[in-house]
């Protein structure tokens, strides 16, 4: 596992501004709450230009809409600002991120599949492959369908796996 991460790690930093997309199905649960977690993670240790954040859906139900409302309270109360509008990954959004980051096999499946070269496919990582305190999670669940505890373990899932993806990203992780 160490090999591996270190493999993606090196694939992910380069000169300039580090670029990091967020994905999950719908772009309003999970893939905006990694891209709130990463920002105040960034701007915590003042790295907050040297970082372009962002986030996307696989579909295109949502688009346009500010992240569940049940994700934005859930957010808050960790004090975090989930604000931003879903999008749709576009095939574009291979060469803007150097960094795609899924949240489980389907969506890692779905964007792989749309990649045009090794390169980009090489580009695409697991959310679960930086968890460090909860490994027993292979993928960041949907809680959508779930109760509030889903929003919560979402949210403890993100902080802990944007603190390693972070540090892994500036080299001390």
């Amino acid at each position: 596992m160490l090999t591996l991460q270190t493999k993606k790690v090196s694939n992910m930093t380069k000169k300039g501004k580090h670029t990091v997309l967020f994905i999950c199905l719908g772009n309003i649960c999970r893939s905006p709450a990694a891209e709130g977690i990463m920002k105040s993670l960034v701007e915590k240790a003042g790295l907050q230009d040297e970082f372009e954040i962002d986030s996307a859906g696989i579909g295109s139900w949502h688009i346009g809409q500010l992240p569940d409302s049940r994700m934005r309270k859930c957010g808050a109360e960790h004090g975090y600002n989930f604000n931003s509008h879903a999008r749709q990954f576009q095939k574009s959004d291979f060469a803007r991120f150097e960094t795609i980051v899924v949240m489980d096999n389907e969506n890692y499946r779905a964007i792989t599949s749309m990649a045009s070269s090794e390169a980009d496919r090489k580009k695409v990582v697991r959310m679960a492959d930086f968890l460090t305190h909860h490994r027993e999670y292979t993928t960041v669940p949907d809680p959508y369908y779930g109760d509030y505890s889903d929003f919560e373990l979402v949210i403890t899932l993100l902080e802990d796996a944007c603190q390693e993806l972070r540090d892994s990203i500036i080299g001390e992780g």
